[in-house]
Formats: C-alpha cells, sequence, structure tokens
C-alpha cells in the first residue's frame, strides 16, 4: 500500500509541475555564495553545490530572485558520519526585523544516531512554531528532496514528496501568516553545538572537519503561470492525509502544540484548530 501511495504523490508531482512556471537553472545563475570564503563551492558546471563547516567559519548561499508563493525543491545529501554540533538549514526568508521564514534545518548527530529534522514558520518576526522529525532514511548516503510548498492558504513541508508538516493561515483567529513579504531561499552549514544534538550535551568534533553538505537539482515554481490558481488553493488529498498521519504518527519527536510547560496558559491559538501543524 506504501508503494502505490508513494506512486500516486510522485504521479501529482510530475502533472503539478506542468501547471507551473518553472525556475531552474544551474547554481552559477540561480544562487550567490555569500559567506564562508571558499567553503562554498559550485561545480560540475553548475550542476552541484556544495558547503563546508570547519572550526574557523561555516559557509551558505542565497538566490538572486525572490519568490512570493510557490514550490520550491532541492536536493540535498547531508552531513555524514559524525555530524554532531551541526546544523544545515534550507530555509526561505525575508530581511528586516519583522521578516518571515519558513524553515528546514537538519541537526547532526553522533555516527549511527537518526537525523532530525526541525521546521518552523516566523510570521512578522515571530517563531516558536517547531515541529520535529526523525527521517526514515539515512539522509548521508544519497540525495532527497525537500519541498517548501508555499500559498496564502497554508505551508506544506515535505520529504520526497511526503507532506510531513502543514501550516494553515488562520489570520481568521489572529494568528499572523506569512503572505505579503517575497522571500529568498537560503542555505548555511554552520556550528551549533551549544544546542543542535540532544540540547547541546553533545559537541562538535572537530577531528571529523571539515563538514560538507551537498545540493543538485534546485527548482522553483512559481504561481504566475496561467491556470496555477486551483494549485494556490488546494489542500492535501486523501492520500496526502494518509502520508501526513503517518509521519506525524511515526517519526514526529516535538510538536509545540503539544509542549504544554511551555504555554502554561493554554496552547496557540492555532493549535486549537488543527491537528496538523
Amino acid at each position: 500500500m506504501a508503494t502505490s501511495w508513494f506512486s500516486v504523490l510522485l504521479l501529482v508531482s510530475i502533472v503539478f509541475s506542468c501547471f507551473l512556471a518553472a525556475s531552474a537553472g544551474d547554481f552559477y545563475q540561480e544562487f550567490d555564495l555569500t559567506w564562508g570564503d571558499k567553503r562554498a563551492e559550485i561545480l560540475n558546471g553548475g550542476r552541484l553545490l556544495t558547503l563546508s563547516l570547519d572550526k574557523a567559519s561555516g559557509s551558505g548561499f542565497r538566490s538572486k530572485r525572490e519568490y512570493l508563493f510557490g514550490r520550491i525543491d532541492m536536493q540535498i545529501k547531508l552531513v555524514s558520519g559524525n555530524s554532531a554540533g551541526t546544523v544545515t538549514a534550507f530555509y526561505l526568508s525575508s530581511e528586516g526585523p519583522n521578516h518571515d521564514e519558513i524553515d528546514f534545518e537538519f541537526l547532526g548527530n553522533l555516527s549511527g544516531d537518526p537525523y532530525i529534522v526541525h521546521t518552523n514558520v516566523y510570521s512578522q518576526g515571530k517563531g516558536d512554531r517547531e515541529q520535529q522529525f526523525y527521517l526514515w532514511f539515512d539522509p548521508t548516503k544519497n540525495f532527497h528532496t525537500y519541498s517548501i510548498i508555499w500559498s496564502p492558504q497554508r505551508i506544506t513541508f515535505m520529504v520526497d514528496n511526503i507532506p510531513i508538516r502543514v501550516f494553515n493561515n488562520e489570520e481568521s483567529i489572529g494568528v499572523p501568516f506569512p503572505k505579503n513579504q517575497p522571500m529568498k531561499v537560503y542555505s548555511s552549514l554552520w556550528d551549533a553545538d551549544e544546542w543542535a544534538t540532544r540540547g547541546g550535551l553533545v559537541k562538535t568534533d572537530w577531528s571529523k572537519a571539515p563538514f560538507k553538505a551537498y545540493y543538485r537539482n534546485f527548482n522553483a515554481y512559481s504561481w504566475n503561470s496561467v491556470g496555477t490558481d486551483v494549485w494556490r488553493t488546494r489542500a492535501l488529498d486523501a492520500t496526502g492525509r494518509r502520508w501526513l498521519r503517518w509521519a506525524q504518527k511515526y517519526h514526529m519527536v516535538y510538536n509545540y502544540c503539544a509542549d504544554l510547560k511551555r504555554f502554561p496558559h493554554g496552547r496557540p491559538r492555532e493549535c486549537r484548530r488543527s491537528r496538523f501543524l
């Protein structure tokens, strides 16, 4: 059954991409290497990008273009071996103190332990909407596709076309939602051993440096082509909801909505409206 669900999702993804205006070029055309000196590199004629982290510095890149709604896909192969203390971030963000942001952050691990995917949504400079998941595969062995689908109605986080989280627009009950600020695509590899692995208990082993992450097959599908209104508003279908329940039941390790100690005066408003956040 799981195989058939995946096939359906893959077919939907292919059809989906046919309706959208795609921006898919090489990394030279699409991105600027923003920090880390030569620790960030574009290779293979623009088809591959690598980020590196050592004790002196991490590295990062940023898209040349801004996006206001659409689907962003990136294939990433994460830092292998003992990556404890490192964070590989892949996210959308606007600029300024009241910025909006949609985050994937991959928290490094000790060899043999699973990676944790940390997700968050910021609106008008405020985040604190974290969910975390264990990946159901080793993300260091091969490339996997990480996607953010952003519409005025909702934000969907996907891993290999499997939805793991949906954050709905709940402005009607006073919850800010990122919908007015165009955002660029960012990624960085950096040292966060004060919190990244087991709450900071496990520190970065610099004898394993340099740490490297690899990127390929970036695609950005905008909503600006004719006939895409259906995709702007469409929620998950029954198959997508089954995958979402599977991811949240078997792979979620933290949900801010369930953290009662953090919200002693009551959960955030959006947590009372939807089980899929």
